[in-house]
């Protein structure tokens, strides 16, 4: 049954998701509609696989800022021996500001990681702009080279 809510009640566990829709019926005649679903419970992120190479993204602002950041990584990396490779990676890539300067080692262990800072290895070098382009073509209205440079 429809039954339309003027004020809070309880919304009562079942043995499926719960779900509700919900309308919005504008002045000028738009009608929106959705169907809304319980989200499922949270899990957590999947680790990358043991074994498995990952990289260690890192930045500066300058190339000195660069240098001091590797240096800080390498001392904060051998003093806590329970990070793994993949901690550190997913730390760098998604909690840590893109600089001009960057620096990219992969390594499947630890050490290997290590190693690569501390030999200056891996691939270095300063960002630079490039071009963006946001295309809106709408419904079939691709053509040939929309997105090319």
């Amino acid at each position: 049954s429809v039954e339309l809510l003027t004020e809070q009640r309880p919304w009562p566990e079942v043995d499926r998701p719960r779900r509700a829709a919900v309308s919005s019926f504008g002045i000028s005649g738009t009608n929106a509609h959705m169907i809304l679903e319980q989200a499922s419970e949270a899990s957590e992120a999947p680790e990358v696989s043991a074994g498995g190479v990952v990289p260690w993204l890192l930045s500066g602002r300058t190339e000195e800022a660069l240098l001091d950041q590797v240096a800080r990584l390498t001392e904060f990396v051998e003093s806590a021996p329970e990070l793994t490779p993949s901690a550190v990676a997913t730390a760098l890539a998604s909690h840590r500001t893109a600089f001009g300067q960057r620096k990219a080692v992969v390594g499947s262990t630890r050490q290997e990681l290590l190693d690569a800072l501390r030999a200056d290895t891996g691939v270095s070098g300063e960002a630079v702009a490039g071009r963006t382009v946001f295309v809106f073509p709408g419904q079939g209205s691709q053509w040939i080279g929309m997105a090319a440079g």
